[in-house]
């Protein structure tokens, strides 16, 4: 394959820590465009990674080299950036939650149909190595029937990690749409479905308790239930104040799997019988770890491109995941159990 060229629009952490460093790192992969309103930002970038800088996002999507964009934006320009990026013509990987509403994720993936280009959401848990392994235990049948689950994805908040710190746009309303729940559950929502198959039916208590001067929530507990029956809680906090809590165990008939639980092994094995299998695996990426791991997806959507195939997370699979915090945050207003519609 020839390079492919690239360009990331947005200059926050998450371009800084993931995307630039990683296209960086693909030997497949030129950086040729950066673009941030803020000029200083993109300048920096651009001056690191050999690139040319912009401030306005439609004049990166004018340059005919420009294979691929990272959209790498507050939540409510993901989709009409990526919409735009599509009708260029251009190959789009959008960041977390997709979209702020099913409306706005279904007209991305029409964006990318019509257009015939690969839409990719940024959703790394997937290709986290214990999460990947405790896949293949599951679908190998080993833990028998599964029962029930616990996900959790807490941290301090984004204030550390965000560019802006305390006056991020995370914290904005009408730039974040949703809160922990958008920034980490929607994660977790997504890693469950992968690992479980489809969610029916959500339920959920969500709150704005830990953080002052904001209307996004930062605490968010969720029941969820499969089409097999298989039911959970998700919880997604910005309130862990002490450190990060990325663990998910699975419990089955025949035993149980702890994931990213463990300071030293990122997947045990527990079963019935007492026998215990530790795993030391790859460790799952951080915000802490500036960077320093690898999630695997911008190597896995050059390699979609390249290859010419479907990437594991599509725009239909970003917006199964993005339903479920959607429902989450109907059945918190209505005080109802809300059904998923799976026509998706």
């Amino acid at each position: 394959m020839s390079t492919l060229k690239v360009g990331v629009i947005g200059c926050g952490s998450i371009a800084k820590y993931r995307h630039l460093p990683e296209y960086h790192a693909n030997k497949q992969v030129e950086i040729v465009a950066v673009c941030d309103i803020v000029e200083e930002r993109a300048e920096k970038m651009a001056a690191q990674y050999g690139a040319k800088a912009f401030v306005d996002y439609k004049e990166v999507l004018k340059l005919k080299e420009v294979d691929a964009i990272s959209v790498c934006l507050p939540n409510y320009l993901h989709a009409p950036v990526s919409i735009d990026a599509l009708n260029a013509g251009k190959h789009v990987l959008c960041e977390k939650p997709m979209a702020t509403s099913k409306e706005e994720a279904e007209a991305m993936i029409q964006a990318a149909n019509i257009n015939e280009k690969t839409l990719m959401i940024a959703h790394n848990q997937r290709f986290v190595a214990s999460h990947q392994t405790a896949k293949q235990i599951i679908d190998s049948g080993k833990l028998g029937k599964i029962y029930s689950f616990k996900t959790t994805f807490g941290h301090p908040g984004p204030e550390a990690w965000s560019v802006d710190g305390a006056d991020s746009w995370f914290f904005n309303k009408k730039q974040a749409f949703i809160g922990a729940m958008g920034d980490l559950g929607v994660h977790k929502s997504d890693l469950m479905r992968y690992l479980l198959g489809e969610f029916t039916e959500v339920g959920a208590f969500i709150e704005t308790n830990a953080k002052k001067d904001t209307e996004v929530d930062d605490n968010a507990v969720c029941i969820l239930r499969t089409e097999s029956g298989i039911v959970g809680t998700l919880t997604a906090s910005w309130a862990y104040v002490s450190g990060g809590d990325n663990s998910t165990v699975i419990y089955g008939e025949n035993g149980t799997l702890r994931l990213e639980a463990d300071p030293e092994y990122s997947l045990i094995e527990e079963y019935r019988d007492g026998k215990v299998i530790h795993h030391k695996l790859d460790k799952i990426q951080t915000n802490e770890d500036g960077g320093q791991t690898n999630s695997h997806v911008i190597d896995h959507f050059v390699e979609s491109i390249s290859g010419n195939k479907e990437p594991l997370i599509t725009g239909e699979e970003g917006l199964k995941s993005l339903k479920i915090i959607l429902a989450a945050l109907e059945s918190q207003e209505t005080k109802k159990i809300i059904s998923l519609e799976q026509e998706v």
